[in-house]
């Protein structure tokens, strides 16, 4: 591009040619106006085979999707979204990518500077939208700069996306001003390269005195999981794995360490942390107590340490052999006993069951992620996702659906009927889009019946529950779905659903009781 030309239609290629330079191979898009000069130089791009192109219509199911390509690839994705209230759609995605360390960048096109304020249509300050979630702004204008500098500011925001200097990875907003007109013939596409050094982990930090330790793994990616399982069993240390921390498996893991702590946790005296726990308040409160040396191992700036206790934050650790009769103990009490009828826990139990190493599971938040937690995984058990990064219902589909696309395994979305309610817009199969070989399986018991656990469940705040925290909508999923092009059955039995299963139905609704309140 010829020094100093500045035009929306080259502010959008540029921006597109410079991603794809610094290794984005994935891109979502949601149409619009403003966004145009992006939208023709992304699918040009996508048509020469540099990237992979996502169209969606809802900025929300965007930016979720976006998530999960994320998640799964483990690399930057951006999104591409027009200007106003199409920004405002992308703050769940963002504070769950910010919180779960994924890498994102939204790059939000805008109206020139100059019509902030003016009552422009479809024009708002929508510099920092993302809020506290957005790890920083590149700002960039059709009207000011030239392609180098426009490239060096993409360069910016994918680098502070991944983290690769900070080790703090998340969402990054790239604003892009574009002024009129906003297409015009495509330039040349352009290569603006640029390479990074990763910031590099410390050395392994040796705990030395014999303390009674458990290794805690939270949600993580599986080689996360992989490395908390390696030091667990090296150390013949119990092992308690949350469901999406990919740890769970092997001798040392204890399917019921939520129940046990109750009665074994007080002789607990060294807890290592991997990943980010989030299940319970049980395993909060273990890692509050003063009387536990709380160890986090991460390889990013930020650690997990609700109570204020950590005393040891390092990259890798070394533990020292444990007593053969301490992991004994947990082993002996534990259980991973499911009890009688038909509930969440049979519904976890059989999915779980259906799925090996070649599948990926993700679970949504709130219960059905609590009941998987009680059941003992196999050794050749799926790679286990969940957006346990601020732990909302929001997006759990749409996410599941860009883990689905980011390598092809075929994948299976574990949800209450709330979660479902909450992405509908996901169920939505674009014709003109790839469509990954994707399951719904919905524990559907009419409401929340996580609040049943919670102190709102008490007898107390009986006339007050069924409206305000059960909440039962009686929605017929299975007519939503398809009317939507699924293969939809309901299911109320173990016999039906182990059919159900192993049949061709893409989307099972599992009717479950729901306890009284």
């Amino acid at each position: 591009m010829a020094e100093g030309l500045m035009s929306s239609i080259h502010l959008g290629s540029t921006i597109v040619d410079a991603l794809v330079s610094t290794g984005v191979r994935d891109v979502v898009l949601a149409p619009g106006s403003r966004s145009a000069a992006l939208a023709l130089a992304v699918d040009r791009a996508a048509r020469s085979g540099a990237l992979r192109l996502h169209v969606r219509v809802d900025e929300r199911v965007a930016s979720f999707t976006a998530l999960g390509l994320a998640k799964a690839a483990e690399r930057p994705v951006a999104v591409i979204t027009t200007s106003g209230t199409a920004v405002a759609n992308l703050a769940p995605a963002a504070m769950e990518a910010r919180a779960s360390g994924v890498p994102l960048v939204f790059v939000t096109a805008d109206r020139p500077a100059h019509f902030v304020g003016t009552g422009a249509s479809q024009t708002a300050d929508q510099l920092g939208a993302l809020g506290p979630a957005g790890l920083g702004v590149v700002r960039l204008s059709s009207e000011s700069g030239d392609a180098a500098a426009w490239a060096a500011g993409v360069h910016r925001a994918v680098v502070l996306a991944a983290g690769h200097r900070t080790r703090r990875p998340g969402p990054v907003q790239l604003n892009a001003e574009f002024a009129a007109p906003m297409v015009s013939p495509l330039p040349e596409p352009a290569r603006w390269p640029l390479a990074v050094t990763p910031s590099r982990p410390g050395p392994s930090h040796r705990l030395e005195e014999p303390l009674r330790t458990v290794v805690l793994a939270g949600d993580a990616p599986p080689e996360v999981g992989a490395e908390a399982r390696r030091v667990a069993e090296a150390a013949r240390a119990p092992l308690f794995a949350e469901p999406s921390s990919n740890a769970r498996g092997g001798d040392c893991a204890i399917a019921g360490y939520r129940r046990l702590l109750a009665t074994l946790g007080g002789d607990i005296e060294r807890v290592v942390v991997f990943g980010h726990p989030t299940l319970s308040r049980p395993v909060t409160a273990l890692m509050s107590r003063a009387d536990v040396e709380l160890v986090v191992v991460t390889s990013t700036a930020d650690w997990p340490d609700p109570g204020h206790r950590a005393v040891v934050v390092a990259d890798v650790v070394e533990l020292p052999a444990q007593d053969e009769a301490w992991l004994a103990r947990w082993r002996n009490a534990d259980s991973a006993a499911v009890g009688g009828g038909f509930s969440q826990r049979h519904v976890a139990r059989s999915v779980l069951a259906s799925l090996d190493g070649g599948h990926d599971l993700v679970l949504g938040s709130s219960s059905i992620i609590r009941a998987a937690d009680s059941i003992a995984a196999t050794d050749d058990a799926p790679r286990v996702f969940a957006n346990r990064g601020v732990a909302g219902i929001d997006g759990t589909i749409a996410t599941a659906t860009g883990i689905a696309l980011a390598d092809g395994r075929p994948s299976t979305v574990l949800i209450g009927d709330l979660t479902a309610q909450h992405d509908l817009g996901a169920l939505v199969r674009p014709t003109l889009e790839p469509w990954p070989s994707l399951r719904v399986v919905v524990a559907d018991d009419d409401g929340g019946s996580i609040f049943h656990t919670l102190e709102q469940g008490a007898p107390d705040y009986a006339d007050s529950f069924e409206r305000v925290f059960g909440t039962p909508q009686g929605l017929d999923l299975v007519a939503v779905a398809t009317a939507m092009g699924w293969r939809a059955v309901r299911v109320a039995d173990q016999e039906a659903l182990d059919g159900a299963l192993a049949s061709d139905a893409d989307f099972i609704v599992a009717a479950v009781p729901r306890p009284a309140p």
